[in-house]
């Protein structure tokens, strides 16, 4: 693996599962913050910028607010830059934060991990509006993730591609694996996408995406992680077992 300036790190399955730190996961953080600057990154569509901040600080990681980068940022991000409204398929609680964007003419239709908030009524609408020439947005694709109680759980990508086969549409994906997703990234830490190294528990989203956009892929045997990713012919520049032990290989501890 080549010489790193920086890293980014996945949250659910790299830092916690659920409610619960990775074990010696903050003590790791705190290592590789000394050495490196960091950001943080999250397709996580059920939590506000903000709640994702405070529960990291309830765990006890010591990071900055403005040190996390989510894919429910790059959205709106986007939507202010193009000037847009959108009609959105999120979960209630997160809807707050795109009240401003609503619109029963929406450019764009958004969806991400609506939760119980999934239902044929809205996915009807979100297929009505397409039809009549809105473009489709996934603030994330993932297939799934690694639930509460252990096991895995429906994430937004089938429902995106419901929409996509439906109406004949493709997609345009704002969080990971989005290059430009990666690339804001890195250039956050002035550095760029060759001499950081990403860490994540997905092998398509994280590793891959990672890869395509310049960047390193570290794939840690935590979280959504399974036996047969490592089937898939995608190569991690490396493997870990956990977070905890990416300060042993980048210097000594």
């Amino acid at each position: 693996m080549r010489e790193i300036g920086g890293i980014l790190l996945d949250l659910d399955g790299v830092l916690y599962e659920g409610d619960t730190p990775i074990p010696n996961a903050v003590d790791a953080v705190r290592e590789l913050k000394e050495h490196y600057p960091i950001r943080f990154i999250t397709n996580t569509t059920r939590k506000t910028h903000d709640m994702v901040f405070e529960k990291l600080l309830r765990m006890g990681f010591d990071i900055e607010s403005d040190s996390i980068f989510t894919a429910l940022d790059a959205t709106a991000a986007f939507l202010i830059e193009k000037r847009s409204k959108g009609y959105f398929l999120l979960y209630e609680a997160v809807m707050d934060s795109f009240r401003e964007f609503e619109s029963q003419r929406p450019d764009f239709v958004v969806v991400a991990d609506a939760y119980t908030d999934f239902t044929y009524e809205r996915l009807n609408r979100a297929f009505r509006h397409l039809m009549d020439g809105a473009k489709l947005i996934a603030i994330a694709k993932n297939r799934y993730f690694k639930d509460s109680d252990g096991a895995l759980s429906l994430d937004a990508g089938g429902f995106v591609a419901l929409l996509e086969f439906a109406a004949e549409k493709e997609a345009m994906v704002l969080g990971k694996p989005s290059k430009s997703f990666f690339e804001l990234a890195c250039t956050s830490m002035g550095l760029e996408p060759n001499e950081v190294l990403m860490v994540g528990d997905d092998i398509e989203s994280d590793v891959l995406g990672a890869k395509r956009a310049g960047l390193m892929g570290c794939l840690v045997k935590t979280g959504k992680f399974r036996e047969e990713d490592l089937k898939r012919g995608i190569e991690p520049d490396c493997l870990l077992d956990s977070i905890a032990d990416l300060p042993g290989l980048l210097f000594d501890v």
